[in-house]
């Protein structure tokens, strides 16, 4: 008889959402990889790209500063592992301050310092269908679980920031 495996309390769920963009791949994939396009459109709802200074190359670093509409101002930034134009894009993920030191999530302190993330860039037909993917990297035990927890915030987030770059692409050349 076969045991059914163990799951382990370090399990993780894969954090996945697509959409299907109005534009062609070539162009999504540019949104992405163009710090002016990205000024438009990225973050979350409601707030405003401050700095953008992307290097696009493996081993290269986005850093991005973003502003809420409070006047608060947050840090990001990107360590890109491998970009497959116009298909693919995967990198590290993770808040940093003002010089590009990797910090913790400034509302949530148990948030995973580091996420692995995946962006597919996939035609169909005349538009393009986008799918993310996040894991947590080096999570601890409280972080995975922080992580799990938050799907329904993750989904709300990525769909207000979607629908930033649905109305970016509209109107982009």
């Amino acid at each position: 008889m076969n045991a059914a495996p163990a799951t382990e309390p370090s399990e993780f769920k894969e954090f996945t959402i697509s959409r299907i963009l109005q534009a062609p791949r070539e162009l999504v994939f540019a949104a992405f990889t163009e710090p002016e396009r990205m000024k438009h459109w990225w973050g979350p709802k409601g707030f405003k790209v401050i700095a953008a200074n992307m290097d696009l190359r493996p081993g290269g670093i986005y850093h991005y500063g973003l502003q809420a509409p409070d006047g608060s101002k947050m840090w990001g930034k990107f360590v890109y592992r491998e970009i497959v134009r116009p298909e693919r894009i995967v990198l590290v993920n993770s808040f940093s301050d003002e010089q590009g030191g990797v910090t913790r999530h400034p509302m949530a302190p148990n948030w995973p310092l580091q996420m692995l993330s995946t962006f597919l860039f996939e035609t169909t037909g005349d538009a393009t269908k986008l799918t993310i993917k996040w894991l947590p990297l080096d999570a601890t035990e409280q972080e995975r679980a922080t992580f799990n927890a938050g799907f329904e915030g993750m989904n709300q987030g990525w769909s207000g920031t979607f629908e930033q770059l649905s109305a970016y692409l509209a109107t982009a050349k």
